[in-house]
């Protein structure tokens, strides 16, 4: 089994990327049975995990799928969710919610934290919780795609994930947005429907707003900030 402490010495799989789903599926089929149960998905529910969600619904339909349950999130989102359990019952979805409530990190950080300091509210309702849910386990399944952003270019089917020392599957790295959106229209999936409303990336409430920037798919997020990223995919 391929993990974090044997990742210099093991023999790194390779996948094709030109075939239907760009190496998705081949990515995911061996992701499932190199780790079978020591690996979880972590799932925003945005358009991308609900390509994702379908696909591992094909390779295990009794697949652990892990929201973070910031409290925080669209009312949108939350009936995403509930479309995806109808369509798909057979799959394990975990709400993960932080330590804190919203009103004991008021208490303890003052009102609207995300405002003030955006970095520590995204370390204690997304950051915290996922290393929880991480603990224990070998590898975690991630939607990120290079032509996100800048900072997700590099991204590689498999990955040694520093901050959670563990495995990071990206099955969707070559996929384009239009390949995503080709492929929810093609296969008639839920979503959540503030993409069509101007949000390509979708996260909490407070912190995401409609697109700035046309070529930025992630513009409206944390938008006048300086801050790109959650902290879940950065070393």
């Amino acid at each position: 089994m391929l993990t974090y402490d044997q990742w210099e010495k093991a023999e790194k799989p390779s996948f094709p990327s030109d075939n239907e789903t760009k190496g998705a599926l081949d990515v995911l089929a061996w992701a499932y049975r190199e780790y079978g149960d020591e690996i979880v998905y972590a799932c925003s529910f945005g358009i991308e995990g609900i390509v994702l969600i379908d696909l591992i619904s094909q390779i295990k339909p009794d697949a652990e799928i892990v929201f973070l349950d910031t409290g925080l999130h669209f009312p949108e989102t939350y009936d995403t969710i509930a479309k995806v359990k109808e369509k798909y019952p057979s799959l394990r979805i975990v709400m993960k919610q932080p330590r804190l409530t919203l009103e004991e990190q008021k208490a303890q950080f003052g009102d609207e934290l995300w405002k003030r300091d955006p970095n520590k509210c995204c370390e204690l309702r997304k950051v915290i919780p996922l290393r929880e849910v991480l603990t224990g386990v070998t590898a975690w399944i991630s939607g990120l795609r290079r032509e996100q952003s800048p900072t997700r270019r590099h991204v590689e089917y498999i990955n040694k994930d520093d901050k959670f020392r563990s495995i990071k599957v990206c099955p969707l790295i070559h996929w384009t947005w239009k390949d995503v959106w080709n492929y929810v229209y093609k296969r008639h999936l839920p979503y959540n429907v503030l993409h069509d409303r101007g949000y390509p990336s979708i996260g909490c409430a407070p912190c995401t707003t409609p697109a700035t920037d046309p070529n930025d798919l992630r513009s409206g997020r944390w938008a006048g900030q300086g801050k790109t990223e959650c902290g879940l995919h950065l070393a």
